[in-house]
């Protein structure tokens, strides 16, 4: 219950009014105007059987409604509580894969390697949609934003030298086309992850890392080792580097930093779930019990 929160608190501010109603209530006489306190049981049950007299509703039926109205107000004020898995924020926050599928990766086991840390990196992404584009010569859409990230997972970890027909390493144009997705698919905040050996970085491509933190994104870089353009690149998108063996580490980043920074830009409540309906399904227990017939 620590946990708990109050989305909309001010309707609490009733729940005092009702509990005066129910003190007036209580020492409100009943419809026999205090006779039934006189009445012989025997003479008011006799009265009471002839239809004579209707004593009305006492003890809970009567309170009946108000505890209805109680249950409503408490579930109006919005009781939440933290949904780390929540799925509310998929079409505010996106992630793009950028894998560098040139044959300069063939060397040395740094495709495998780019490969795992990225699925490391899906795999982590809950309810972050993602894309994968796949670059060399010229950058192509391998999977377009999906919430679908176990497939894509398995579509990275297919990619190899002959994935993409254009010979060359042009991170530049993955990036481009990044920035494209991001934008056709109306993130707020979205990532892009670029996994490469540091070939082709140049001038083009910090331009296009510009363009992606002029959107709002950020752009961090994968690399198999120190790349001193992988730092400037990364710096230029507002992301930050990892080596393939910090997998832990991006998996960290794109689990919980995205989530921090959609909370600074005013959007925590996409982050609760609201418990009220359930409050609400309790108060049909009273409002069923005011329409109960008393036995005669």
């Amino acid at each position: 219950m620590s946990d708990l929160e109050l989305l909309r608190p001010l309707w609490l501010l009733l729940l005092p009014f009702l509990a005066v109603l129910v003190l007036v209530l209580r020492r409100r006489p009943a419809r026999l105007g205090g006779w039934d306190m006189a009445l012989d049981p025997h003479l008011k049950a006799a009265l009471q059987a002839l239809g004579r007299v209707d004593a009305g509703r006492r003890g809970f039926a009567a309170l009946a409604p108000l505890l209805a109205a109680g249950l409503i107000f408490a579930a109006l004020s919005g009781p939440a509580v933290e949904r780390r898995d929540a799925g509310a924020y998929r079409n505010l926050d996106g992630v793009v894969l950028v894998l560098d599928a040139s044959e300069s990766l063939d060397d040395g086991g740094k495709r495998l390697a780019l490969q795992t840390a990225g699925r490391v990196g899906v795999a982590a992404l809950q309810s972050r949609p993602a894309a994968l584009v796949v670059y060399a010569g010229d950058a192509y859409v391998a999977t377009d934003m999906t919430a679908d990230t176990k497939q894509l997972g398995q579509t990275l970890s297919l990619v190899d030298g002959e994935t993409v027909p254009d010979k060359g390493s042009r991170p530049e144009r993955g990036l481009s086309l990044a920035a494209t997705i991001l934008a056709e698919s109306g993130t707020l905040a979205g990532d892009v992850i670029l996994l490469t050996d540091g070939a082709g970085i140049g001038p083009d491509a910090m331009q296009a890392a510009a363009e992606i933190a002029g959107q709002g994104a950020r752009l961090s870089v994968v690399v198999p080792g120190d790349i001193a353009a992988a730092e400037t690149l990364a710096s230029t998108g507002g992301g930050e580097v990892f080596r393939t063996s910090e997998t832990q580490a991006l998996a960290s980043f794109l689990r919980d930093d995205a989530r921090d920074r959609l909370e600074r830009q005013d959007y925590p409540l996409l982050f609760r779930m609201d418990l009220g309906r359930y409050l609400l399904l309790l108060a049909l227990i009273p409002v069923l019990l005011m329409f109960r017939r008393a036995s005669a």
